[in-house]
């Protein structure tokens, strides 16, 4: 091998298995380095390497997961990596590479190869843009659209707009020429912006993800899969088709070869359906959503009559359009509001218009009216159920009312008091304090249901000095226990003396403090402000026990949350150490006020420890009878298993019996005697194996 040869084989080993010495190696090529080659065949090395390295280069860009290193930092030798400190000219550039300086480096070195220098830097260049390609393709497959985000949304509202324009004038504009013809470049420009729209939307729907169990599919095959399926995805296609290249032979004038672009309607229709779900009146944009449907019809049915006039002949009888030569029907508005109104009077059945002539206005007519019997009812139909559907709430509340009055007429209720009642009324409708919560979160999952309540009601619990620095988990139970209440003016919420059964949580309105006499206030409660929790604990040790110690009376409409005796106790069940730093927390708010009476507490606390051994006692007898039930159970089931299990052995015994008994009848001959084998065949219990040795041995 040639000394050529052998350095050509030389240069692309290097490359492949030492990375960061293929610079060094080309600089030698190139600058003719220890090996003196003549410069004959610096040209023919030059494309070798540059061969070499592009092949290289393709190989290490389809491993770039493993490799993650960037091109230059393969090909830098230990010279190049010390350039910066011994030349100025090296630093990196805004990408933070040395390409430049590397350039000038070598050109410095022998400026007899700038040009294959660059060329070397142009390789270079080249492997970068494959480089930034390839980041660009991974960043495009990490872009997934979810359907539930507000971007979705914001997009359909974009293509929902573009459907609009296609719907409503480019219809008009294929019938109405002067349409078309006065302002063909703003619906040029319209419409390929429209046309851009919908390949944007076709790019959005190959990205957008669905949920398969639960789970947001984010695989780009998977989402082009299954849109392509789609009956979705062939009306999409066809929507885009460029059928405006026919405006090369027919002219700009002919929009109508863009009504393949009418096909994007699911996109409107989807836009629609999220805006029913997201907005807070529904009912008002069903209606909406209707009217603009039927103003669709009436508007394609009045283009389609001033089509059909104009290939009949204006004015020609006294159905079609009139002539456009009068001056009072020559202008566009005039003959579109001419045509809209017609298709109104005719879709509606109010009539009064021109009778049709001819065969083929009769059958348009006849259309006509099949159509506008269907809009009628279905505006019937639906604007009933929608009015219904809106007044279902109101219904009910009344329904409530007029059960309540005939119940105070019928037992002669004062009048003042049945004024209070219906006042009482008025304001929780006025205040839309009608409605009821757990009815109306019921159908909601028990998860989604909490993290309501935790959103309404958490802070407001928290303000309860008892249950400050409680467990999360025991005020999540307390929050979803909680019922509003409203209190008229005038209503006493709680009388001393009263047995505590509930506290009460401020969130509206105020209440006071008073005496005996309901009129001298102590103090005054606001919003925020609680009561009643020390009694529902039943402190032991309490002077007043578990009664009231106040009168509180609301002075206006109040509204208040309630958490019962039963609900706190029923929750603190699960939480056991809960109750005890509840009792204590109530025993350090009582002891600040002097109202416990630690004596009593002692007693108290005897008593209470009988009561809770008691109680024990209790829970482990439901246990243990628990328990033997299961066992009795568990022992009958056994039982009538090994009955069935006896009965199946004996039928097993008695088959072998018999088939023993079959043999002896076969093989006896003259070896048994009459009355042995009568003696044999008479027996019928279930054979033992003893039993069946002394037949073997009889036969025998």
């Amino acid at each position: 091998m040639s000394h050529y040869a052998a350095h050509r084989t030389f240069v692309p080993v290097v490359c492949h298995s030492h990375p960061g010495f293929a610079f060094t190696c080309a600089n030698k090529v190139l600058l003719g380095g220890d090996h003196g080659f003549n410069s004959g065949c610096v040209s023919v090395r030059l494309v070798s390497l540059v061969i070499r390295l592009r092949e290289w280069a393709h190989r290490s860009l389809l491993e770039e997961e493993e490799r993650p290193d960037s091109f230059m930092e393969r090909f830098r030798g230990p010279e190049l990596r010390m350039a910066p400190s011994r030349s100025s000219n090296t630093h990196p550039d805004a990408t933070g590479n040395n390409a430049t300086g590397i350039f000038r480096y070598v050109c410095l070195l022998n400026p007899g190869h700038a040009l294959a220098i660059n060329a070397f830097l142009m390789l270079y260049t080249e492997t970068c843009c494959l480089q930034s390609l390839c980041a660009f393709r991974r960043k495009w497959n990490l872009f997934v659209v979810s359907p539930s985000d507000n971007a979705y949304y914001r997009w359909l509202f974009v293509i929902a707009t573009a459907v609009l324009y296609n719907w409503f004038l480019v219809v008009a504009r294929a019938c109405f020429d002067k349409l078309q013809v006065g302002n063909y470049i703003c619906w040029l420009v319209l419409d390929y912006v429209s046309d851009l729209v919908y390949v944007m939307d076709t790019c959005v729907r190959l990205c957008t993800g669905f949920l398969e169990q639960g789970l947001l599919v984010k695989d780009h095959n998977k989402l082009r899969d299954s849109y392509v399926r789609t009956l979705q995805f062939k009306l999409d296609v066809l929507s885009i088709l460029p059928t405006d290249l026919a405006y090369i032979s027919t002219g700009i004038h002919t929009p109508q070869l863009r009504f393949n672009r009418l096909l994007r309607f699911p996109r409107m229709f989807e836009f629609f359906d999220h805006t029913e779900t997201r907005t807070n009146y529904p009912n008002i944009f069903r209606i909406c959503n209707l009217v603009l449907y039927i103003l669709v019809i009436i508007h394609w049915n009045a283009c389609i009559y001033y089509a059909i006039s104009k290939s009949l002949g204006f004015g020609s009888d006294t159905w079609v359009f009139p002539n456009i030569s009068k001056p009072e029907y020559s202008s566009l508005t005039r003959g579109y509001v001419y045509c809209l109104y017609w298709s109104t009077l005719t879709l509606t059945t109010i009539g009064e218009m021109p009778a049709p002539v001819r065969d083929e206005e009769y059958l348009f007519v006849v259309f006509d009216f099949l159509v506008g019997v269907l809009i009628f009812a279905t505006i019937v139909g639906n604007v009933g159920s929608m009015i219904a559907n809106m007044n279902a709430t109101r219904a009910e509340f009344q329904a409530r009312i007029d059960a309540i009055k005939h119940y105070m007429h019928f037992r002669k209720v004062n009048r003042e008091l049945e004024t209070r009642v219906i006042k009482w009324f008025d304001y929780l409708w006025t205040n839309k304090k009608a409605v009821d919560e757990q009815e109306v979160l019921k159908n909601l999952p028990n998860k989604l249901r909490a993290e309501i309540a935790i959103n309404v009601h958490l802070e407001t619990l928290k303000k309860v000095r008892i249950f400050q620095d409680c467990e999360a988990g025991l005020l999540v139970e307390l929050v979803l226990k909680l019922r509003p209440q409203v209190f008229s003016p005038g209503d006493y919420i709680c009388r001393k003396g009263d047995i505590g059964k509930e506290m009460y949580i401020i969130k509206e309105g105020k209440l006071a403090v008073v005496a005996d006499d309901g009129v001298t206030q102590y103090a005054l409660l606001t919003s925020g402000s609680c009561f009643g929790e020390i009694s529902i604990l039943n402190i032991k040790g309490s002077k007043m026990g578990n009664r009231r110690t106040a009168n509180i009376r609301s002075l206006g409409y109040s509204d208040l949350f309630c958490l019962s005796k039963d609900d706190l106790m029923e929750a603190v069940t699960e939480y056991p150490g809960a109750k005890t730093v509840l009792e204590e927390r109530g025993r350090e708010i009582l002891m600040k006020e002097g109202l416990l009476d630690e004596n009593a507490e002692s007693g108290g606390l005897q008593k209470e420890d009988t009561e809770e051994k008691v109680e024990r006692l209790e829970s482990s007898l439901d246990t243990l009878q628990t328990r033997f039930a299961r066992l009795l159970s568990e022992y009958t089931h056994t039982q009538q298993r090994l009955k069935q299990r006896i009965t199946l052995l004996e039928r097993q015994l008695n088959q072998t019996h018999l088939n023993h008994m079959s043999s002896v009848d076969k093989h006896s001959g003259n070896n048994v005697s009459a009355p042995e084998l009568a003696a044999i065949k008479s027996c019928r219990s279930p054979v033992t194996s003893k039993e069946c040795n002394q037949v073997c041995s009889i036969v025998k």
